[in-house]
């Protein structure tokens, strides 16, 4: 017993435990009432499905045992059931129902959010097309409803087994043969509980004429009710729900006159009622009346999903603009649209991340995504794309002693952000920073460069000391030649709970299974604990209602780096609306889609902005989309967490992108729904999709992700920071065709006033191809690209020895009356140490096609020698390997030494630049990349 009593005890102090840490990190972070609100809701809903489960199962049986009959003559076997029984009884009449009510309340207490919502739901303002009822009926009471009736139907259904079992082992239900005998009591016990679970599955029935406007019934062309769901299906229901609620009668009936034949026969007619009239009848109606006469007869529920559809996803005011883009590169073309020329974007963040950590890892404690970020700052009084990353820590690349110490009080954070110009390239291909280095300089002016929290960061980290005290945590390497000591500093932020007691300290050791925690004299009373780092996962606990998009990126704003997340509110139960699975419709070349997708929605709003402190962890919520009902919804529940529009900074406004995953939602949609069509919706002769990556190997294609440019669209005033697409026909088989049909921009620009939103922000373009015309796609484009002889012996020439080529992001530019293809085809070494730098730019206009070293030559090339704008690399003297095709020769003697003379200089060279990298002496690293470049020129000189 004392064994069993402390083993007890040390499960429910590991239970307070993990309570406790969670109460501390939600008050340290100022959003208590979000865990308080969780754990009220769920310990009532606990309760709510316990009792509603066990009370009555222990009612049911007991009302069953205490009238039993008393003398009732029972066969041997049941005599023998009730020896083995009846020692348990009493434990089994309390032990059964507290063992279902514990399994209902933990599914109940699950469900927690689905009844706040219905608490809280706030009305749309909006009704739905077939029963006029507001929009948040269908988001709010009617999932609840469904819910608490399956939830009873299945309470009733255990009752009336538990009841019939003991009935039956107590005498009251008796079998002779083919005779069936039941006691008064039992009768009226049984019969009342089929009333009730009769009545229930007429409420069921009822409600389930509401689901056919969010699901597929009758028609598969489309979600919402059709015309045989609205004529046979709806009507059908309600018929059945009528018929069950009078078999509920008949077994009222039945437990007053005691007979079952009225309730037998009830029941069976119900059976058949709703084989006949629940699927039958739809049927005969779809098959015969509907298909004969489909786009007549489903026209205006066509239309209504349509509306509908576009409305959920925020489409609804898209329109198609004629864009008649020509295929004729003419010189001075692009005079017009010298802006949008000026910003197109060479630096592939998908390609240079090895780039940034080999000239600005600095350490290789330090590391970059693999996938770095594109966002705008103003340089010089100008918007000017960046790519950007945070240098994070790698634990486990320190070099130290992989020890708790280390890993928790040492290497504790990253540092710096490193940011290069979008549209320009040195002269040796490599990104042009302007912002870079440790301690960091450049252009985005003073910031804490301190990364605690970011998306690599380690689980846990105790940060924090006495003042006056030792500083541990290593800050950045500051050593030089003559001193090999590293900068050392202490948090002084609020990042995380105290570990200011021996009681804090222990719950902690219990919380990551670490004794040092306890035990380290490293952790003080000023220490804190800082985990939950990602900064998706502490927006996720702070607002579990909302759906967080897949690329939080980071930004350099109010003296701080920042975090920026968009938060989106769904749902499945949008009347009419197209249903999508999330997971799939965001999938591409940068995102992968899981094995299996479980996300389904068919409505979703950008309806919150989240930022997080890359230095103290802090979490705001900014209510971007302030009319939305669902978000309205939950500022009822968890009130004052999520903050107004107006208090958002300027610099923080213009930072704030569209998107990239409810674009991509949206591109899917438009692909079917920029049709308004119904004849030509139904017909589907105008359907788009989105091209697959031409990069990409075709094997495992994926689609082609949406990329962010400065550009102005046709029809703009002015260039926007915008986020784009493209569209081919949607068409399988031997007859595809890689052809453009439309181009989605989304202007991804907020502004840059504080607290207020540029009104052209969100705005999506749909430019529509002319159908007659043929504008090349991406595939057609990236294939004339690598079938191009003179391309094709230039890319061999880069590719040769221990070198290889990357083709870099396919960007589509709409300019000079036209659609522009730029792509960067980078070179990257095969040996040890490698990283792709930037040689060559291809471009396409029509069927034309320019390759040079230079944007900017090559769009000169293209277009009759004046291009009549120029690129962000018109200032750049490039020095890549000779072009052009080489003319066989045979060396002399002395070439063949001087090449081999040259070639042992460019090791050397190589050798250098890599011991100053690892050392971290960047005017060595400058010194012998410079001697590298003499080298390479050496090489060229003598190869041409």
């Amino acid at each position: 017993m004392t064994i069993a009593v402390l083993a007890v005890l040390v499960v429910l102090f590991f239970i307070f435990s993990s309570l406790y840490t969670d109460w501390l990190w939600f008050d340290q972070l100022g959003f208590l009432n979000v865990l308080t609100t969780q754990w009220v809701a769920s310990t009532v809903m606990f309760f709510i499905g316990f009792i509603g489960m066990a009370v009555p199962v222990f009612v049911s049986i007991e009302l069953a045992f205490r009238f039993r009959p008393v003398y009732a003559k029972l066969n041997p076997q049941l005599d023998r059931y009730q020896q083995v029984i009846e020692p348990l009884r009493r434990l089994a009449m309390y032990g059964i129902p507290a063992v279902l009510g514990l399994f209902a309340g933990v599914a109940t207490s699950s469900r927690w959010q689905l009844a706040l919502e219905w608490i809280n739901g706030v009305p749309s303002g909006k009704v739905d097309p077939q029963f006029g009822l507001d929009i948040s009926f269908y988001l709010f009471a009617l999932p609840f409803y469904q819910a608490a009736a399956a939830f009873a139907s299945a309470v009733v259904l255990i009752s009336g087994i538990a009841a019939l079992a003991t009935s039956y082992l107590y005498g009251a239900l008796r079998f002779n043969g083919r005779e069936v005998r039941i006691s008064r009591s039992a009768r009226i016990q049984l019969a009342t509980t089929g009333a009730v679970y009769l009545a229930l599955q007429a409420v069921s029935i009822w409600l389930d004429q509401y689901s056919t406007l969010s699901s597929q019934t009758s028609s598969t062309l489309f979600e919402g009710a059709s015309y045989a769901d609205a004529n046979a299906v709806i009507p059908g229901r309600q018929i059945l729900a009528g018929i069950a609620a009078v078999v509920a009668i008949l077994f009222v009936i039945t437990a007053i006159v005691g007979r079952w034949r009225l309730p037998i026969i009830g029941t069976a007619l119900l059976l058949v009622s709703g084989l006949l009239i629940g699927s039958v009848y739809p049927w005969i109606v779809q098959k015969f009346q509907v298909e004969p006469n489909v786009r007549t007869l489903e026209a205006p529920y066509i239309d209504r999903n349509i509306a509908a559809t576009r409305e959920a996803y925020g489409v609804a005011g898209v329109k198609e603009e004629p864009y008649s883009a020509t295929t004729t590169a003419a010189q001075g073309a692009l005079r017009n649209d010298a802006e949008t020329t000026a910003n197109i974007r060479i630096i592939d963040p998908a390609l240079v991340s090895d780039s940034f950590a080999q000239l600005e890892q600095i350490k290789q404690y330090y590391q970059f995504a693999p996938h770095l970020d594109v966002d705008r700052y103003k340089i010089a009084g100008k918007s000017q794309d960046t790519v950007i990353a945070v240098r994070e820590l790698n634990q486990a690349n320190t070099g130290a002693q992989q020890s708790w110490y280390n890993n928790t009080l040492v290497y504790t954070h990253g540092y710096g952000v490193v940011a290069a110009y979008g549209n320009q390239r040195s002269s040796d291909g490599l990104p042009v920073f302007l912002e870079s280095g440790i301690p960091s300089t450049g252009a985005l002016g003073k910031f804490q460069p301190r990364i605690y929290f970011g998306e690599d960061s380690p689980t846990y980290a105790i940060v924090g000391a006495p003042k006056g005290g030792s500083k541990i945590e290593l800050d950045y390497p500051a050593g030089d030649q003559g001193n090999n000591q590293n900068a050392t500093t202490t948090f002084s932020g609020n990042g995380g709970p105290k570990l200011d007691s021996v009681f804090k300290k222990l719950i902690y050791a219990i919380k990551f299974q670490s004794e040092q925690i306890f035990l380290s004299n490293g952790v003080n009373n000023d220490s804190q604990i800082l985990y939950n780092r990602k900064p998706v996962d502490r927006i996720q606990k702070v607002a579990p209602y909302l759906t967080l998009d897949s690329d939080p990126y980071p930004a350099v704003v109010d003296g701080k780096v920042v975090w920026i997340v968009d938060g989106y509110t769904t749902s499945a139960n949008y009347p009419y609306s197209a249903i999508q699975q999330l997971s799939n419709a965001i999938s591409d070349t940068y995102t992968p889609a899981p094995d299996f997708a479980l996300d389904n929605i068919n409505y979703i709003r950008n309806s919150v902005k989240a930022t997080v402190d890359a230095y103290s962890g802090k979490v705001t919520l900014y209510a971007w989309d302030d009319k939305d009902p669902i978000l309205k919804t939950w500022q009822k529940i968890f009130p004052s967490t999520v903050k107004p529009v107006s208090e958002m900074s300027a610099q923080l406004i213009s930072h704030v992108r569209y998107p990239a995953d409810l674009f991509k939602v949206q591109r899917e949609i438009l692909g079917t729904y920029h049709v308004t069509d119904s004849n030509t919706f139904y017909s589907s002769t105008d359907a788009w999709i989105t091209p697959n990556d031409p990069v990409s190997d075709a094997a495992t294609a994926k689609l082609q992700p949406p990329y962010y440019l400065t550009m102005k669209l046709p029809g703009s005033k002015q260039p926007a920071f915008s986020l784009y697409s493209t569209y081919i026909p949607n068409s399988k088989g031997v007859g595809t065709r890689n052809i453009l049909t439309g181009y989605l921009a989304a202007n991804a620009d907020a502004g840059s006033t504080a607290g207020k939103i540029d009104s052209g922000y969100g705005k999506l373009t749909l430019l529509a191809l002319p159908k007659q015309d043929t504008v090349p796609g991406p595939g057609q484009v990236q294939n004339n690209f690598n079938t191009d002889t003179a391309v094709a012996n230039q890319l061999a020439l880069l590719q040769r020895g221990d070198t290889k080529v990357k083709r870099g992001n396919l960007l589509t530019v709409p300019v000079g009356g036209g659609l522009l293809y730029v792509q960067p085809i980078y070179v990257e070494s095969t040996a040890e140490t490698s990283y792709p730098v930037l040689r060559k730019i291809l471009v396409s206009f029509g069927e034309k096609i320019a390759f040079e070293d230079t944007l900017n030559a090559a769009l000169d090339s293209l277009f009759g020698g004046d291009s009549g704008a120029s690129a962000g690399d018109g200032g750049v003297v490039a020095t890549p390997p000779a072009t052009g095709t080489p003319t066989p020769t045979t060396p002399s003697t002395g070439t063949d030494a001087t090449l081999k003379a040259a070639l042992a200089d460019v090791q050397s060279a190589l050798t250098a630049r890599a011991a100053a990298l690892k050392s971290g002496d960047l005017s060595a690293y400058a010194t012998a990349d410079q001697a590298l470049v003499t080298a390479l020129n050496k090489v060229f000189a003598l190869e041409k």
